[in-house]
């Protein structure tokens, strides 16, 4: 039996988790993140807050599991992507991270556009032209801070910050690469004529490398800095979203899972790349497969933002009876009928990103009459969340790649209520899961992948478990065909308002 060590650079917090092979979670343990957002659109972190949250993780985990640090066979660090992370010639932070979800390069973005051929850009990297990309990030950066551009000498993403941490070797894992738009599919190289793209040279992308690559090994000052022994493997890791949909069962060509976070994901296993401008693309764990995927910007931030600003009472009321303010608004969501009475809520409180790729796209509601309530605010909330994932699917299916299974998870995923409408909107049973801790779980995995501890990908089988199968109501359906129509034209006929209200 071995234990390995894995770390998720995330969003909100830092997690770490120590596993052994045999599909035990030893120790579990997690940090906050500060997201700094000085102007609007803006989501920056700082890089030195992650190595700082992971020096003070790793001996809780350690003390937590037991264990000493010389026991730890392996690490992996997985995190968001593509973050953009600096350093110059000296290796010290040039600025904060520059975030995925960050919102300040429209500018950019068009004028890279105008450059390219879109269709042959999307062909070639698997990605369309959005801000998602780095190279319009580094023309922002070139424009408005040209003396940092100057000193560019590393380019690279949050985990792979971490990993030069650890080990003092710089890599970058191949998912970072090809989101950020750098990598020509049809040899899975990066591209020189790509990364010339960013204005930078090709020689500040350190080398590209397998998720379950050993790139180093743990160094005597992080070994210090952590209780982690020195020579410790390191491997290159994983993007945060496809460690997370492995773990949760997403291993074979036509399984998909929902992500229902404060953002909502959807990540499907297939044979094949099949790009479009519409989707990310992202390779699997493994070997073989590819991940395309969705994030819908909004998806459990919009139902906080409800409890905060428009159910102050209804959380009064849950606290008198017991219940959560969550549970009673689904409770009175439960007691209305599919289509909330007639309410269309487009779930856009942040703009768009996939299938629409439209940041000035605005949450709305539609429909309100004096005979509606705060329950069929949150119905309308939870069918239009569920909506944006069935827009999803159906574009699956028109891009011929097939879903087969579907698979739920994350926070939202504990709402009976939501789920069984998600089953309905969809018409396909839907499959929880027991058990499964996030990202940091399939970054422990890839690491005793990468250092020989476990053989193959099947045997994450051991550490979640399958949980409840929510299966469709059919006398829903036609509902919420109707339903899910009014959703798609409603959003066509606002489109060209929505940067009139932006001003």
């Amino acid at each position: 039996m071995a234990f390995t060590l894995g770390l998720d650079i995330g969003t909100t917090s830092t997690i770490g988790i120590v596993i052994d092979t045999e599909g035990r979670s030893l120790a579990l343990a997690s940090r906050p993140v500060t997201l700094h957002a000085e102007q609007p659109g803006w989501a920056e972190q700082a890089p030195e807050q992650w190595w700082a949250n992971v020096c003070a993780l790793i001996p809780e985990l350690l003390q937590t599991a037991g264990l000493p640090g010389s026991s730890i066979a392996a690490v992996g660090v997985t995190g968001m992507l593509p973050a953009v992370v600096l350093l110059d010639a000296e290796g010290q932070l040039l600025r904060r991270s520059i975030q995925q979800s960050d919102g300040r390069t429209g500018a950019e973005v068009a004028a890279l556009a105008a450059e390219v051929d879109p269709a042959d850009f999307v062909r070639r990297t698997g990605n369309g032209v959005n801000q998602q990309l780095v190279a319009p990030k580094l023309r922002w950066l070139e424009r408005h801070e040209p003396d940092r551009f100057r000193r560019i000498a590393t380019l690279f993403g949050a985990y792979d910050y971490i990993n030069w941490r650890l080990t003092g070797c710089r890599s970058i894992e191949r998912n970072w690469a090809l989101e950020a738009g750098f990598v020509d599919l049809a040899d899975g190289r990066i591209a020189p004529d790509l990364v010339a793209l960013g204005h930078v040279r090709p020689d500040v992308l350190p080398q590209l490398h397998r998720a379950d690559e050993i790139i180093g090994a743990v160094s005597a000052a992080a070994a210090a800095a952590t209780g982690l022994a020195p020579g410790t493997p390191v491997v290159a890791g994983a993007a945060d979203h496809i460690a997370s949909a492995f773990v949760a069962g997403i291993r074979r060509p036509g399984d998909c899972l929902l992500k229902f976070g404060g953002a909502g994901d959807i990540l499907l296993a297939t044979t094949t790349p099949r790009p479009d401008p519409r989707l990310f693309l992202d390779y699997h764990l493994v070997p073989g497969l590819f991940m395309p995927n969705g994030c819908m910007a909004s998806s459990g931030a919009v139902l906080n933002w409800l409890v905060a600003e428009l159910a102050p009472q209804e959380v009064q009321a849950a606290a008198a009876s017991g219940e959560t303010p969550l549970q009673r608004l689904d409770r009175l969501a439960a007691a209305l009928p599919p289509g909330a009475d007639g309410l269309i809520l487009l779930p856009y409180f942040l703009g768009e990103k996939t299938p629409l790729h439209d940041p000035a796209a605005r949450g709305t509601l539609i429909g309100l009459g004096l005979h509606h309530g705060i329950g069929h605010i949150w119905r309308a909330a939870l069918e239009g969340i569920a909506f944006g994932f069935r827009q999803h699917v159906e574009l699956c299916q028109e891009l011929g790649l097939p879903v087969e299974r579907v698979l739920a998870s994350d926070g939202g995923a504990a709402s009976q209520v939501w789920m069984q409408i998600v089953a309905d909107v969809l018409q396909r049973p839907v499959r929880l899961l027991r058990g499964h801790p996030g990202a940091c779980l399939g970054a422990a995995y890839v690491a005793a992948v990468g250092c020989g501890a476990i053989q193959g990908w099947d045997a994450i089988e051991r550490f979640v478990q399958p949980g409840l199968l929510v299966t469709p109501n059919s006398g829903h359906a036609k509902a919420y065909d109707h339903a899910f129509g009014l959703y798609r034209e409603t959003y066509l006929r606002l489109k060209d308002l929505y940067p009139r209200l932006a001003g």
